[in-house]
């Protein structure tokens, strides 16, 4: 596998490839700086996310889990830029329970690039398994400006 750090206004993120396709985003740093053409895109892409400039990634993704997690990454994909739904919409969709649905979002491998921060409680806010917790959660749909306090 090969990975690279990139550092965002969310945070110092490091991205991992395997066979030519991003597997993992995860918060923190790796102190590698892989390269390939497949990491190489997804840097410039999460840098121009990163300034507003881009609003739907274009990368080869492969969700490591089981079907029903590939399933729930797939529909959270499906989530305009700037735009939320709820776990229940995403439950409804899949005809399965609402917090099975909210695990498998906090079970997101590629956070940001797959939309999680998109996904949103019956009530409103929910937690966010990114470091920062709800506040990076806010600032990436502020960013998205699909979210106004």
């Amino acid at each position: 596998m090969l990975c690279t750090d990139i550092k965002t206004q969310f945070g110092d993120l490091t991205l991992t490839e395997d066979r030519g396709a991003i597997v993992r985003m995860t918060w923190g740093v790796s102190g590698r700086a892989d390269r390939s053409d497949v990491l190489d895109t997804a840097v410039d892409q999460v840098r121009a996310y990163d300034a507003g400039e881009l609003e739907v990634f274009d990368l080869p993704l492969e969700v490591r889990g089981s079907q029903f997690q590939r399933d729930v990454c797939a529909a959270m994909s499906e989530i305009p830029f700037g735009q939320t739904i709820t776990y229940g919409d995403i439950a409804k969709r899949l005809g399965v329970p609402a917090q099975a649905v909210g695990q498998a979002c906090g079970g997101n491998p590629i956070p940001i690039i797959i939309p999680c921060h998109r996904v949103m409680g019956a009530k409103g806010l929910t937690g966010f398994s990114g470091e920062g917790g709800v506040e990076t959660k806010v600032a990436l749909l502020r960013h998205e400006g699909g979210f106004l306090i």
